[in-house]
């Protein structure tokens, strides 16, 4: 009876371990370049795709078939290297202090996340980063933050008050952007040049997207209606122009 029971046991779990989806390679396509040239961070709402500048550390709303802007936010962030939209709040990303642009009093010393008023800009809350370290990636999905948490090799779940929720493991270096499907999350490893599809209860694999050597240098990303979408910033990790022929543009990749 006791060896029966162990079988069922493991059927049951089996599917739980079956292989992702083999990798399969990316089909890019270049859509706008981006207000201010360095796009590190992009966020999907009905009303327009938000885009984090780099440099700048403003956050624009932009239309989706042109890339016209619609809004612009003057933030206080610094190294912007995340942007999300959700729960009333423009959340930013800064990613340490500033890059290609004089240093301002507000600047992060390490990684934060901001919370901003996104009609005025106003700085409401500073939150450390769970566990320290950078951040690059961030997105509103199931009312709550999802936080690239890179000294931790994991993506967090914070609530708007910055209360860490949940985590999950990540098998890759430097996760980057994050996208929503509605049901699982999407998570962009510059490093790697992959973009895995995550189970966001435990981070199982359930999808892995390729880009090829001759796409835009990956940074920021979303998901919206079927579609991935992610930025190239222009920007190499240490600071300096990467040197990439397509800095500054905002490229789809369809699935």
């Amino acid at each position: 009876m006791l060896a029966r029971r162990t079988f069922l046991a493991r059927l049951a779990a089996a599917p739980l371990l079956l292989p992702a989806r083999p990798t399969r390679a990316a089909r890019v396509e270049i859509l706008y370049q981006s207000p201010d040239g360095h796009p590190n961070a992009l966020e999907d709402t009905p009303e327009g795709l938000w885009v984090g500048e780099q440099t700048t550390d403003a956050a624009y709303l932009l239309d989706w078939k042109t890339g016209k802007v619609l809004r612009k936010v003057e933030t206080e962030s610094s190294n912007t290297s995340g942007l999300a939209f959700g729960g009333g709040f423009l959340w930013m990303a800064a990613n340490g202090p500033s890059v290609s642009r004089p240093a301002r009093p507000h600047d992060a010393a390490a990684g934060e996340i901001l919370k901003v008023d996104p009609a005025s800009g106003r700085t409401l809350a500073r939150y450390p980063v769970p566990g320290g370290g950078g951040v690059h990636g961030l997105l509103w999905a199931q009312d709550s933050l999802w936080v690239t948490t890179l000294a931790r090799r994991s993506i967090t779940r914070m609530d708007a008050g910055g209360t860490v929720l949940h985590s999950i493991p990540v098998t890759l270096n430097r996760a980057h952007g994050l996208g929503w499907d509605g049901s699982a999350l999407w998570c962009m490893f510059s490093n790697d040049r992959l973009i895995q599809r995550l189970d966001p209860k435990d981070g199982r694999i359930l999808d892995t997207v390729e880009l090829g050597p001759d796409h835009p240098d990956p940074h920021g990303m979303t998901w919206f209606r079927g579609d991935l979408y992610y930025t190239d910033a222009g920007i190499a990790p240490s600071g300096v122009p990467s040197g990439s022929k397509t800095a500054g543009s905002i490229c789809r990749v369809r699935l």
